[in-house]
């Protein structure tokens, strides 16, 4: 079976980098290390250790960096997980299960066992927010409250066809697709959107891709979700429905709340202060 990565000198440049990244991190914060069943996860925490926890999950391609612009709000009111997830970009395992199976809730089992959290609050991005789906379905009582942004396992669409191609046309078909995803490049990019559009240049290059696509929750499964639910989702979204996706929620989800934005790609920003209105309504915080 293939790695993850393309060669070990790509892995070390993703990782390197990542790191650079990590001296960033806007608040005081602690790096742990989480035995799991899948092998050694990696987590930032931050925030006061009594305060609610909320676990974070990026999406794919990405690791916690994914979290920078939101963490400062956040912190302030909860204890904030941000978890590399398996298989990704970040410092956990290369480990890539089934999605077909529930590897990925019994991996989230071992994680909560590790930070020492019983129940929580799960915000997931894309690839986080299926697996944000995933455990809340299989494990309700353990989940206080889920947001989701422009979340896979709702309304997926293929995208293979298109997005497997373009990558192999270098950095014009990296460019195409990453215009497909977040929409037109800023003319005059801030320091920020150009470090990260180069860190992803490097994951593009040196891992391969996830082949496999996420699949969707059956009606029943959606039954299950009886904790509040905030979902985020793009009107121009390339991998989600997002109308689909929104009547999905609202005949199987007692407690959604929908945040619909017509003229958003699949890469939702600018939603730090949304969410955290959500979580403290649902915490009283």
């Amino acid at each position: 079976m293939q790695g993850i990565y393309r060669s070990p000198e790509g892995e070390q440049a993703i990782k390197d980098h990542y790191r650079q990244f990590l001296k960033h991190w806007p608040v005081a914060n602690q790096h742990l290390r989480i035995p799991t069943r899948e092998g050694e996860t990696f987590v930032i925490a931050s925030g006061q250790e009594t305060a609610p926890p909320v676990i974070l999950l990026h999406g794919t391609a990405f690791n916690s960096t994914m979290w920078m612009g939101n963490i400062t709000a956040w912190s302030q009111h909860f204890r904030v997980y941000a978890v590399d997830i398996i298989g990704d970009a970040g410092l956990s395992t290369p480990s890539r299960p089934s999605y077909a199976s529930d590897a990925h809730s019994l991996w989230l089992d071992d994680v909560l066992l590790g930070l020492g959290v019983e129940t929580a609050c799960f915000v997931g991005i894309s690839l986080g927010g299926w697996i944000a789906l995933d455990y809340a379905t299989r494990r309700a009582e353990r989940v206080k409250s889920v947001v989701l942004i422009a979340p896979g396992g709702l309304a997926s669409k293929n995208v293979l066809p298109w997005a497997l191609p373009q990558l192999l046309l270098g950095k014009w078909g990296r460019r195409k697709m990453a215009e497909k995803i977040s929409g037109p490049a800023s003319a005059n990019p801030s320091p920020a959107e150009k470090a990260v559009s180069e860190f992803l240049a490097i994951v593009f290059k040196n891992m391969r891709p996830r082949r496999k696509s996420l699949p969707d929750f059956s009606d029943e499964s959606l039954k299950r979700l009886t904790m509040p639910v905030l979902a985020i989702l793009a009107g121009r979204d390339v991998f989600v429905d997002s109308q689909c996706a929104r009547e999905r929620l609202e005949t199987n989800v007692v407690k959604s709340r929908i945040h619909f934005l017509p003229d958003s790609h699949h890469s939702i920003t600018n939603q730090t202060q949304p969410v955290l209105e959500f979580l403290r309504a649902v915490h009283e915080v």
